[in-house]
């Protein structure tokens, strides 16, 4: 049974009165037509990050990254009649056998294959062990019993009181890896190789007609082919209960620009315009970090006349959850000395930085949700479906008056409503959302705030309160932001391009945590998004340092500064680069099973020279330089014909000899010579550019494959994109001959498939950052443009709906794997390219 504790603080304090005078906010002075794979949200850090799924915002529900729920309802009473314009009422759902994460269920399971038939209900399970759930290995949520062979099979008896023909029968489950489940003797779950958390499926009726009053089993096996195994499920009945909020309001638009992405409906007769406000602005890294989004809104009839309007708005404490199920204290405090109302959400257990890995959501620190304190607005927590209909019948969430008997439940809401009174003309507030995660890193064994506490000198409720009183300002900096930065990208690479860079902004840098070192040192951590959770992973900073390097290479170092420190600590003690520091959020070193020896030190090599080239020094060179020297000879060693090694595209697995790879080999040690000029060191540069100049001379006869440049040097036949050669021009380094670039992207454009051109000549797939950057090679926006445009097509036509993917089927635009990672920030590398032409 999930648990709630719900707690309510009036704090004395004057009211705020204050008309606002935000209405100039709410018309974008950009237009982004590309339909986006997801439109994002709240996007704060890679766990308070919120999206919506459909070209609807009212046609589902908003979700996290990971595509579990993250709920959030919007809805618009307007003379009486209430217009759902955001999410989709939930129906709640009843435990009837409840997962780990609510009670550590007990049963009968074995490693050792059983005779007979298992899965059936009579079968006699005496002699297998007795253990209580989860079952899996060490680091799996809401783990109990230890489970570190490659199979186990599981039995749950349970009995019912009743039976449940005629209701809606839920099965939860959650399994790592191949799992199939018989509830009552019949298969329900089978998959393929997969890992998947709480995959809820209801129940046929064939199946639902065998639960009956008495003895039930629900019988499991769960094979792990490798790394981690984990298997949980349940059972839940859903409430028969009527929607309260059934009519949607009318979509008319959705628009997403770098900051903010902005809806308009309409609700019956009157217009309501939604923005969405991340304020990560890159020159304020006090403003960036701080984990508070807004959410503004603005009504103004359609028919000339005054309505009677109020607006609500509620979030569940899913929001603070890993998975649902988990404790939790509920709190609403109303009103105080900082003129804010709040509600705050956190699980009772508070387990900080104890959980790691991919598809994993925060369970420490607090939700909230907040406003200004005016009379006409009301913070509050009730039951799901009965906090609306309070709304539907009185137009506010407020409970004075009240009865608590009205408002009491198991599936709380936190709610917010504002009434805006006869809107004869316009009216417009805002609320914010935050997230105060206590501490946010965990780096090499020291916990770590947050970089916008400042050490513990900054709380939340002082974020808050000073993100309400700086409201004005955040909309007007974000709104010049975004018109710029369109801009920028249209002159760059036109419109399709600036309507890529617009839906990557958002994704890129909110997969990053900002925080600072025991030292002060800044620490820019990614989250390696459904691809494995690393943090810190050199080959996701390579394609996303573009975005960094044209407005802030103070957060290209924070990702960096980690790999440094890991190599000069001696913790990391090989002559070449690591490939991460951790499972995020544990930075205590590389937990990666690989080596990918040149594909990262290629990679710090160049971004360090890249680092250089935007900053017009080479100071953060100099700090390093005894370790960049490491690298820079392990290249000259090992990097013009790579051993069979990994490189960043290491889902199409080790092979040797790649082309490529080489590039990047020798854009690094040219990059080192290039560094060692701007030192002084004359001597050194001559060198090392030498040396880089002579491997091109060879690269160029190793790859030649006629009217192309081959994928692997021993094989001919074969082609690849070679993206990493647009840092010879980026970088003025001038080391291989224009001719290549030009053969490649010649060659390039008879490849390309519907969605765009596939990464090599194994597979039909691509990765959409690399196209950017091979797009760069052409000398004329025309080419360009003839290689981005299915990219954008991708974006705007695949079905697979999720945050944008960089890894896709060009045949028919469909997700292969990967979401929500910050490499999408390497769209941004045309328009870097303008950037660093004016740095040479």
């Amino acid at each position: 049974m999930k648990k709630y504790t719900l707690l309510l603080y009036m704090v004395t304090a004057g009211l705020l009165c204050s008309c606002s005078q935000q209405s100039k906010y709410f018309q974008p002075e950009k237009i982004n037509e590309l339909r986006a794979p997801a439109y994002p949200l709240v996007t704060i850090d890679p766990y308070t990050s919120a999206w919506s799924f459909t070209d609807q915002l009212n046609e589902d529900n908003v979700r996290h990254w990971t595509g579990k729920p993250f709920p959030l309802v919007g809805a618009l009473r307007v003379d009486g009649k209430i217009y759902r314009f955001m999410g989709v009422e939930e129906t709640p759902m009843k435990s009837v056998l409840p997962t780990a994460g609510a009670e550590k269920w007990a049963a009968s399971y074995t490693e050792k294959e059983p005779a007979g038939k298992w899965n059936q209900p009579d079968f006699n399970d005496a002699a297998w062990e007795k253990g209580l759930a989860a079952f899996g290995t060490p680091g799996m949520p809401n783990l109990s019993t230890e489970w570190n062979s490659k199979d186990i099979w599981v039995r749950r008896t349970f009995d019912l009181s009743q039976d449940y023909a005629d209701e809606t029968v839920i099965l939860d489950y959650s399994h790592d890896d191949i799992f199939e489940l018989y509830i009552n003797g019949i298969e329900v779950v089978k998959t393929d190789y997969s890992w998947k958390n709480n995959v809820l499926k209801e129940l046929p009726t064939n199946v639902k007609a065998t639960l009956k009053p008495g003895k039930n089993v629900i019988a499991a096996h769960c094979h792990n082919r490798v790394g981690g195994g984990f298997v949980d499920f349940g059972l839940f009945v859903k409430d028969k209960v009527k929607d309260v909020f059934d009519t949607p309001a009318f979509q008319k638009s959705v628009n997403v620009l770098p900051t903010q992405t902005y809806y308009t409906f309409e609700c019956g007769p009157v217009q309501l315009d939604l923005i969405f406000t991340s304020p990560l602005l890159q020159d304020d890294l006090q403003l960036m970090s701080t984990p508070v989004n807004y959410i503004s809104y603005q009504v103004k009839p359609l028919d000339g006349k005054a309505h009677d309007v109020q607006i609500y708005m509620d979030a569940t404490p899913l929001w603070a959850m890993n998975l649902p199920g988990q404790e939790m204290d509920l709190s609403v405090y109303l009103g105080g000395p900082n003129k804010i109302t709040y509600a705050k959400v956190g699980t009772v257990e508070q387990p900080v930085l104890q959980k790691k890995g991919d598809d994993v959501r925060i369970d420490w620190g607090y939700f909230y949700l907040a406003s200004d304190v005016k009379p006409e607005r009301a913070i509050s927590m009730g039951e799901y479906h009965k906090i609306k209909k309070l709304f539907a019948d009185r137009g506010s969430v407020s409970l004075m008056g009240v009865p608590n008997s009205e408002i009491s439940g198991i599936e709380p809401v936190v709610a917010y409503s504002e009434d805006l009174g006869k809107v004869s003309s316009s009216a417009d507030g805002f609320l914010m959302i935050g997230y105060d995660d206590l501490y946010s890193i965990q780096y090499f064994k020291d916990n770590r705030m947050g970089y916008w506490k400042q050490n513990g000198k900054v709380d939340m409720i002082q974020a808050l309160a000073k993100a309400g009183k700086e409201y004005n300002k955040v909309m007007e900096r974000c709104r010049a932001f975004d018109v710029g930065l369109m801009n920028d990208a249209e002159n760059a690479g036109g419109q399709k391009y600036a309507a890529l860079c617009a839906l990557a902004y958002r994704q890129a840098i909110a997969a990053h945590k900002l925080v600072n070192d025991k030292d002060g040192n800044l620490l820019f951590l990614s989250k390696e998004n459904f691809s494995n959770g690393s943090i810190g992973t050199v080959d996701i900073t390579y394609p996303s340092a573009p975005l960094f390097l044209i407005y802030n290479p103070d957060l290209l170092k924070g990702m960096m500064n980690p790999i440094f420190y890991y190599s000069e600590s001696g913790q990391w003690n090989k002559p070449f680069a690591a490939h991460d520091v951790g499972t995020y959020p544990i930075a205590n070193g590389q937990t990666y099973g690989g080596d990918m020896p040149v594909e990262e030190t290629g990679n710090m090599l160049i971004l360090t020279t890249a680092i250089a080239q935007r900053e017009g020094n080479a100071e953060y060179a100099k700090k390093h330089w005894d370790v960049l020297t490491t690298w820079a000879n392990y290249l000259l060693k090992e990097g013009l014909d790579p051993e069979n090694q990994l490189c960043t595209d290491d889902f199409a697995g080790h092979f040797a000899h790649n082309a490529n790879l080489s590039i990047k080999a020798i854009m690094g040690i040219a990059g080192y010579g290039k560094l060692a000029g701007m030192l002084g060191d004359q001597v050194t540069a001559d060198k090392y550019m030498a040396a880089a100049k002579d491997m091109a001379i060879k690269w160029v006869v190793m790859a030649d494959d006629g009217d192309h440049y081959r994928l692997t040097f021993d094989q001919p036949g074969t082609w690849s994109q070679k993206y990493n050669l647009v840092w010879d021009k980026l970088l003025g380094l001038n080391i291989f001959p224009d001719e290549v670039a030009d053969r490649e992207i010649a060659y390039y454009l008879t490849r390309q498939n519907t969605y765009g051109l596939p990464l090599d000549s194994r597979k039909t797939y691509t990765k959409s950052d690399w196209i950017i950057w091979s797009a760069c090679l052409a000398k004329d926006r025309n080419t360009f443009d003839r290689l981005v445009s299915p990219v954008y097509k991708y974006a705007g036509e695949t079905t697979t709906r999720m945050p944008l993917s960089d890894w896709h089927e060009t045949t028919d635009g469909n997700s292969v794997g990967f979401r929500a990672r910050s490499v999408v920030g390497g769209y941004f590398m045309k328009m870097l390219e303008n950037k660093m032409d004016k740095n040479k």
